[in-house]
């Protein structure tokens, strides 16, 4: 059974989801935050979404990893690589709960992980599908060196795609 690696960056510990990791799941799609997410979720089809991520470890050998602060231990987010059925190819996933917006901790770790997948599957690239009414998403996207690429599919009708070249990376 594959279990998710610590990866370890300045700020932050990447590790497998845990179970308490779960309630800020909840409550993000609980919120008008996880409205470009995939829409606010009540509790048991958030449980449902979130056991079937987690279970990408063992069935495909990546998925999310919960994110910690390596200073307080923390809980601050959660990134990863997803590919549920029906999506076109992986994709860098990412949210952090509300106290630590704007601290550069999805960036950070979407750093690492970009540099894991690389390192681990020799992937050149990995995408983000993102809704085209989350611009915070599609910054963060641009921010990590992606590129809009309107010839790639998403999921949903317009979805941005934003491409990364992963072939520079560890």
């Amino acid at each position: 059974m594959t279990l998710a690696p610590t990866l370890t960056t300045e700020r932050l510990i990447l590790r497998m989801p845990k179970l308490s990791d779960f309630e800020h799941w909840a409550a993000f799609f609980a919120s008008e935050r996880s409205v470009h997410e995939r829409g606010m979720q009540p509790r048991d089809a958030a449980w449902r979404t979130w056991a079937a991520e987690v279970a990408l470890w063992p069935l495909r050998g990546y998925g999310p990893f919960g994110i910690d602060d390596r200073q307080t231990g923390a809980y601050v987010g959660e990134v990863g690589i997803y590919e549920p059925d029906g999506y076109p190819e992986p994709e860098l996933g990412w949210f952090v709960v509300p106290g630590v917006e704007g601290k550069g901790y999805a960036a950070e770790a979407a750093g690492a992980v970009m540099n894991w997948a690389r390192a681990t599957f020799g992937w050149d690239r990995l995408i983000n599908i993102i809704d085209p009414e989350n611009d915070r998403s599609i910054a963060l996207g641009l921010r990590l060196g992606g590129v809009i690429d309107p010839d790639l599919a998403g999921v949903d009708p317009g979805d941005v795609v934003i491409r990364h070249d992963l072939r520079g990376r560890a």
